[in-house]
């Protein structure tokens, strides 16, 4: 982690092979940093093998395809250069190489065990929102059945992770913010999690929470401001290693069912249009916890009842989301209203759910999406 640590990539590379499959996608903006890490590589000797093949809300087809890649040119390591994206697909396409069969057949649920054979990963993360580069998780879209699941495995975390600021400066504000609520989300539900929160957990999700309410809207304004961004790289690091040790809940759950029926909407968007309604269905359940994390919204909250604390951090998200532009709803986003139940079926095949502070029914998830469908 630091300033200008993505310089090292090459020495580090180094230590793991001599031929190296660059996992990316083609988004203009990086482009000057994915040459940058070619030649630092060129330079310590690698025999660099691009693969530009990746997209928001990444396919088991885009998956196959570097899997191919690196088969054929039989590489030693796979480095993951990017988002959330890039980075997971760099650790299934390792799967893929080192398995029999496509990497979707090791997915969570109903897969094979993934085996301790895989090419080494590396990951250099140019967002601070998915904590990817600090996770066992890899998520994957299936297109064919329109499902998104995730491999999952302590394996999957990589060799190395560098998370260097810079990097970020040029990050759009929309993009942002999809990614700074991820984290947000990644802490707050890891620190509510009924299952697997502890007082590590905590120190790690307080801080990521307290540092995204501070400087998330400072980096909106301002994309060069350093502060921020070094604040919010740390805060996505710091979400990754929560949900590596607790997982998450609910929102995630609904959130990568919509990932698997409407590819058009990033991870922190489908995140954001089930937050207010989860919130406020949750709450009561949470009380102490709720009410934490009220008082970091807002000070003043300190002088009231843990119980009217806990509620007002319902308003607080939704204010906060106002501010960061991604107060929203599923016919914002041009989302049939036929598609809620399709959504809601796939809510529960994925365990996220169980670690609810209050576990849904079927139709308490309908009943939020339908909710979130439009809001004002």
């Amino acid at each position: 982690f630091g300033w200008g640590r993505v310089k090292e990539i090459g020495e580090i590379v180094a230590k793991y092979g001599k031929k190296c499959l660059l996992v990316t996608g083609s988004v203009k903006s990086l482009e000057q940093l994915r040459e940058s890490i070619t030649s630092l590589c060129k330079e310590a000797g690698i025999n660099v093998i691009r693969y530009n093949g990746v997209s928001a809300n990444p396919t088991t087809d885009m998956v196959n395809a570097g899997t191919e890649v690196a088969k054929k040119h039989d590489v030693d390591l796979i480095l993951g250069v990017g988002g959330g994206s890039s980075i997971d697909v760099a650790k299934a396409i390792s799967v893929g190489v080192t398995h029999e069969g496509d990497a979707w057949a090791y997915r969570v649920i109903d897969g094979k065990p993934i085996e301790d054979k895989l090419l080494p990963i590396i990951a250099v993360t140019t967002t601070a929102g998915t904590g990817t580069e600090v996770t066992p998780v890899s998520v994957i879209t299936n297109p064919v059945i329109h499902l998104k699941y995730a491999l999952a495995d302590t394996l999957l975390c990589p060799n190395i992770a560098i998370i260097d600021p810079e990097v970020t400066l040029t990050m759009p504000a929309h993009v942002t913010a999809t990614t700074g609520w991820d984290a947000f989300c990644h802490s707050f539900e890891s620190y509510t999690s009924q299952t697997s929160a502890s007082d590590y957990v905590d120190m790690h999700a307080l801080e990521s929470m307290r540092l995204i309410i501070k400087y998330l809207p400072v980096a909106m304004k301002d994309g060069q401001n350093r502060d921020a961004r070094e604040a919010l790289h740390w805060a996505n690091t710091l979400g990754g290693l929560s949900i590596s040790n607790a997982g998450v809940t609910l929102p995630h759950g609904i959130g990568m069912a919509i990932g698997g029926n409407v590819s058009h909407i990033a991870h922190g968007e489908a995140l954001a249009l089930v937050y207010p309604e989860i919130n406020r269905w949750t709450w009561k359940h949470k009380v102490k916890k709720y009410a934490t994390v009220g008082r970091l919204f807002n000070p003043i909250l300190k002088d009231e009842s843990d119980m009217m604390a806990a509620e007002k951090a319902c308003d607080e998200m939704d204010k906060f989301l106002k501010e960061i532009g991604m107060w929203m709803s599923f016919k914002d986003k041009n989302v049939k209203e036929n598609t809620l139940k399709e959504i809601c079926i796939d809510t529960f095949k994925l365990p996220d759910y169980k670690n609810h502070a209050i576990v849904p029914e079927k139709d308490d998830v309908i009943n939020i999406l339908k909710k979130s469908y439009n809001r004002h």
